[in-house]
């Protein structure tokens, strides 16, 4: 009985190493695809608005560095980050690239550093954001945060296209 429970520990072991590494690569390929959205129009144009609705790019990284360090720094990590919302999407500072681009990527290292912390039990941990039902756990939570990341890309590349830019990004899927 003792080599099926080995081999058992050695399964959960290896699933849980490819689940973090898996997770991490994903966050750092879609933060790849936000800076190269970011870096595709020049910097003036960083917080035009094309359309009467929706918001900018620039206003688009404030958030996804909000929501990431909201969920999971915050919800996950610990780090204590208090989150204003609504002025991520009204800020009305003009924030350099660079600067912008440098918070996001200090937020997806941080994503990164505390999915490599997390174990099985934290990873099956319950949220403590009960607003987002019908996920329970810290997993289905990073689950979602690469989601929203995903789908606000697509925005990015709308954007990127209304203002006249290109990425040089074949369709991914």
């Amino acid at each position: 009985m003792a080599g099926a429970e080995s081999s058992v520990s050695l399964a959960t072991s290896s699933l849980l190493a490819t689940v973090k590494s898996e997770l991490i690569a994903y966050f750092r390929h879609l933060a790849q695809r936000v800076e190269r959205h970011i870096l595709a129009i020049p910097e003036e144009r960083l917080w035009d608005k094309p359309f009467p609705f929706g918001n900018s790019l620039g206003h688009l990284i404030l958030h996804l560095t909000g929501n990431l360090n909201h969920y999971i720094g915050a919800g996950i990590a610990g780090t204590g980050y208090v989150r204003n919302r609504p002025l991520e999407f009204t800020d009305p500072n003009r924030y350099p690239r660079e600067q912008l681009l440098q918070r996001f990527r200090e937020t997806v290292d941080m994503v990164a550093r505390t999915i490599e912390g997390m174990d099985e039990s934290a990873l099956l941990k319950p949220v403590q954001f009960p607003d987002r039902h019908p996920i329970a756990t810290q997993f289905g939570l990073l689950v979602v945060c690469a989601s929203h990341m995903n789908n606000h890309i697509g925005q990015m590349a709308w954007l990127v296209q209304a203002l006249g830019g290109r990425t040089g990004e074949p369709p991914v899927w």
